[in-house]
């Protein structure tokens, strides 16, 4: 029995060995690239300005989920921290709603996949989750509990620019919630529809959006709608734009350009991919290309990784 158990604790030693330099190494990469020196906008003025097409701070990043690695939870208040070591950046969060309409961050309509608990969110009240835990890329439970969209719009402010995505509160309670706490400032919001980004205008005017511009009738579109192109940010995909003019026609009017790198880029940046395949010069040079092509904001699930591939971009 003592020699077995002699085995287990060597095991136990081992592993804790191999995660303290799993961490050292992530924590190394972290601070490989210098954070960029672009300062947090304090009024809805500046967060318009600074999102503004032609504007120096470019390129930026934006964190899908808050950007989590490893021991890092999705949409949590630590791995937003985390994401802004790299500086200034906006992050993605999901707001969702309990059974008694608390706003809460969290991705999947139900709690099993990232959280300590089960079933569907929209069944559990807001009380029911003070147990719940948060669970890391991993799967291992954290010591993190479900932030309220409250809590993080609050979090925010001074740090970054929170991007609420559409999950199921509603246009008007986003709008609602942004306007009573006076986040205009370091929040935006997330639009599926043209027909919901003229809501959110109308409610609140300003309010920065980020608005599906794909194609050139989708930007047709828009030019009709009334908002103007001063108030969004256009995401042209989840892949290289095939059309380099749209992303010029959207900077001549006004509007810089967001483009996403989780569903393909990004995953070569994993620490399953197979090296061998793309090296870290073959990389630069994809995310390098997106940039030279118009792309102003990168969304990311791996904000450390890219910018230490794009920071000497900056400036």
């Amino acid at each position: 029995m003592s020699t077995i158990r002699f085995q287990h604790l060597g095991l136990i030693a081992i592993g804790v060995l191999l995660t303290t330099s799993i961490d050292a190494q992530e924590s190394k990469q972290r601070t490989s690239a210098p954070a960029n020196r672009v300062h947090c906008p304090s009024t809805p003025a500046e967060l318009k300005q600074l999102l503004t097409a032609g504007n120096a701070a470019f390129p930026l990043l934006s964190a899908h989920r808050g950007g989590p690695t490893g021991q890092d939870a999705e949409n949590s208040l630590t791995t937003f921290q985390r994401a802004t070591e790299v500086g200034f950046l906006l992050i993605e969060v999901d707001p969702r709603l309990t059974a008694d309409g608390v706003p809460v961050l969290l991705h999947d309509s139900t709690l099993d996949r990232t959280t300590t608990g089960t079933g569907k969110l929209s069944e559990h009240r807001w009380a029911d989750l003070s147990s719940i835990r948060l669970r890391d890329m991993n799967a291992a439970p954290t010591d993190q509990s479900i932030p309220t969209l409250r809590q993080a719009i609050q979090w925010a402010q001074g740090r970054c620019v929170l991007v609420l995505d559409s999950k199921d509160a509603s246009v008007a309670e986003r709008v609602q919630m942004i306007t009573e706490l006076k986040a205009e400032a370091s929040t935006m919001m997330l639009t599926y529809s043209i027909k919901d980004a003229a809501e959110c205008y109308r409610l609140n005017p300003d309010i920065m959006m980020e608005v599906g511009i794909t194609n050139r009738k989708q930007l047709d579109q828009f030019d009709r709608c009334g908002v103007p192109w001063s108030n969004i940010v256009a995401f042209v995909g989840h892949k290289k734009p095939a059309d380099r003019q749209l992303l010029e026609m959207i900077h001549q009017r006004g509007a810089c350009c967001m483009a996403g790198t989780s569903r393909n880029l990004d995953k070569l940046l994993h620490p399953s991919a197979d090296e061998s395949d793309t090296s870290t010069a073959d990389l630069k040079s994809k995310y390098q290309q997106l940039i030279e092509m118009g792309v102003d904001i990168i969304e990311t699930d791996r904000p450390h990784d890219v910018w230490a591939l794009i920071a000497e971009s900056t400036n």
